[in-house]
């Protein structure tokens, strides 16, 4: 990632923090989701016992040699036609040479000047305002190692399981200029790679690893030195140090000093961020091409057939969701965060017919319910045709809001209650009766003579009051607009 001279993208004017633009790119490691690593047959499962997850070709011992994963292509390819990018049909591998104790070759196979993925771009919404964020890659590269450091009795170990785990490594333009920006660019990117299967997007395991590269400037000058926080495996740590980051540069420019390149790490305990290394640049690594490894030719007919069988991707889908039901765009881009919740909605509509009823109880109600328990749309204990027969009652005006809410309670409890009987049992039935409702109401004046004065002396709040006295008198049973309707007719 390099923070070049490049024109950067955005819908609103930049918010300036003590007069400084902020500038934010990113670098997203994704681990492929495949059953063997990117250049052997060895393993990629998590959680191994160190060291028993690593052959031949993972040791670089003597004579072994790589050999390109199928898999991991296919999982290139969708991405690439997943952000709107170019999928090389030749690319190729290069030799990154560093020396690191979890790097037993001493280089990392990865992609330097012709990547598998060009361009491209993500699109997401900030509250209502679009956002874009425009890539410059997406290469193929193998992972490194891991080094153990046991404090307590003084020593290192090198775990070589994760070594040439496959990745994809995601490469933005320097396009957003807040943590907030960096944030709904990472949750968007993370909800792409998972839906199209390329990667299970665990961070606490480091599938989906997110580099931060900050830098802050006068608005109209040259980009500044830029600072890569490494390893950001938390939404909540990325916005945390990509805000301290800045913090401290304007710090560091405002008492004349310079800031120099450098690789930072986020200490979540303090909230701060560390110097690790000073930053290297491509030329410190010494690219040249894998002899080892022949030019990636992809056929235009390989990447048609991936084409075929990519899902309908979130925002096709959310578009879908506006011009078929009617939604709102903020409804629709939020019912699309995760295929579940999609499937969850249009399931639930399918067995009652209002979209709108149904968006608003999944993004109220039930998203309050499953976020207080802490589980996922795929958990809920209430089924879609149970909702969507809990809505049919309300849009029938046979059933309050207020008493949906109870039922939702009560089959969440119990998901094999009736709710027709529940309704019955639990006096829930809402009174849309008029002759009934008029007697309640001609009840309610008689006994707040002094609300009814106040409303006809010009005071709109004795309204409400009155209806809040009906619907206590009728112990919240009353159909709400039917009852209003009745009121002003009566004090008219």
């Amino acid at each position: 990632m390099t923070n070049s001279a490049t024109k950067t993208q955005s819908t609103t004017k930049s918010p300036l923090i003590q007069g400084y633009e902020v500038v934010i790119g990113f670098e997203t490691h994704a681990q492929l989701l495949t059953n063997s690593k990117i250049f052997s047959r060895a393993s990629t499962h998590f959680g191994a016992e160190p060291n028993t997850q690593a052959c031949a070709v993972d040791l670089a011992l003597p004579g072994a040699l790589p050999v390109m994963n199928r898999r991991a292509v296919e999982c290139a390819i969708r991405l690439g036609l997943a952000l709107g990018s170019h999928v090389a049909n030749r690319s190729i591998f290069a030799r990154k040479n560093y020396f690191y104790p979890d790097l037993p070759k001493g280089y990392q196979i990865s992609q330097f000047e012709i990547p598998v993925v060009q361009g491209g771009e993500v699109s997401f919404f900030m509250g209502t305002t679009p956002k874009t964020v425009r890539l410059v890659r997406a290469h193929l590269e193998e992972d490194a190692g891991k080094s153990l450091h046991e404090d307590f009795i003084g020593m290192s170990g090198i775990d070589l399981n994760r070594a040439g785990t496959p990745l994809l490594e995601i490469v933005t333009e320097p396009d957003m200029r807040s943590s907030l920006e960096a944030v709904a660019y990472a949750k968007e990117l993370h909800k792409i790679v998972t839906w199209i299967q390329v990667c299970d997007g665990n961070m606490q395991e480091g599938s989906f690893r997110c580099d931060a590269n900050v830098s802050v400037r006068k608005p109209g000058e040259a980009l500044g030195t830029r600072r890569e926080i490494k390893n950001l495996n938390s939404f909540k740590f990325m916005q945390q140090a990509i805000d301290y980051e800045v913090r401290w540069q304007i710090e560091q420019l405002e008492e004349g000093r310079a800031i120099e390149q450098a690789t930072v790490l986020f200490d979540p305990e303090s909230g701060e961020t560390r110097s690790m290394r000073t930053k290297e640049d491509a030329a410190d690594y010494r690219y040249f091409p894998d002899p080892d490894l022949p030019p990636l030719i992809i056929a235009p007919e390989w990447i048609e057939e991936v084409r075929r069988s990519m899902p309908e991707l979130p925002r096709a889908m959310a578009d879908r969701f506006v011009s078929n039901y009617g939604l709102p765009a903020y409804d629709a881009t939020t019912l699309t965060q995760s295929q579940q919740m999609a499937s969850f909605f249009e399931a639930t509509v399918r067995g009652c017919g209002q979209a709108k009823l149904v968006s608003n109880w999944l993004m109220g109600e039930l998203s309050r319910k499953l976020n207080e328990e802490n589980i996922e749309i795929e958990h809920c204990p209430v089924a879609p045709n149970q909702l969507a027969e809990l809505i049919t009652h309300i849009a029938a005006g046979e059933i309050s809001n207020n008493s949906g809410k109870v039922l939702l309670d009560a089959i969440w409890s119990d998901p094999k209650d009736e709710i027709s009987a529940l309704i019955e049992t639990k006096g829930l039935k809402q009174v849309n009766d008029s002759e009934a409702l008029e007697k309640l109401i001609d009840e309610v004046l008689a006994a707040n003579a002094e609300n009814v004065a106040q409303f006809k002396a010009g005071k709109e709040k004795a309204f409400n009051a009155l209806i809040g006295q009906a619907m206590k008198a009728s112990k919240g049973q009353a159909n709400p607009q039917q009852l209003t309707e009745l009121l002003k007719k009566k004090l008219s």
